[in-house]
């Protein structure tokens, strides 16, 4: 049950648009600093920081403060439990399906 919890946390935090190129800068950017962020997503500085703080909050990334910034990075072992779930939904192996074939019409 708990691991449902943390799926849902994370399925959660990664629903919007906005937390997924900010996910993808820092795929392609380790250690990006949050004024980098704003730029790349071209959002507020109030509404990339709610998003990050989401997104931290849920585990996804972390941030160390370093000076007057932050440097943010994503936390893979986070998205690892997500990775595994999603990784197991495959169609059954056997030809046998759970939908019902459609009955032809008469």
């Amino acid at each position: 049950m708990s691991d449902d919890k943390t799926l849902a946390a994370l399925a959660k935090a990664l629903a919007h648009p906005a937390r997924i190129r900010i996910l993808r800068l820092l795929l392609a950017t380790p250690g990006c600093i949050g004024g980098t962020i704003v730029e790349a997503v071209g959002l507020a500085q109030s509404t990339v920081s709610e998003h990050l703080r989401i997104l931290k909050a849920a585990g996804v990334i972390t941030g160390e403060i370093d000076g007057p910034r932050v440097c943010y990075a994503l936390n893979p072992k986070a998205l690892s439990l997500l990775a595994d779930f999603a990784a197991s939904l495959q169609s059954p192996a056997s030809d046998a399906c759970c939908i019902p074939e459609p009955k032809a019409a008469p």
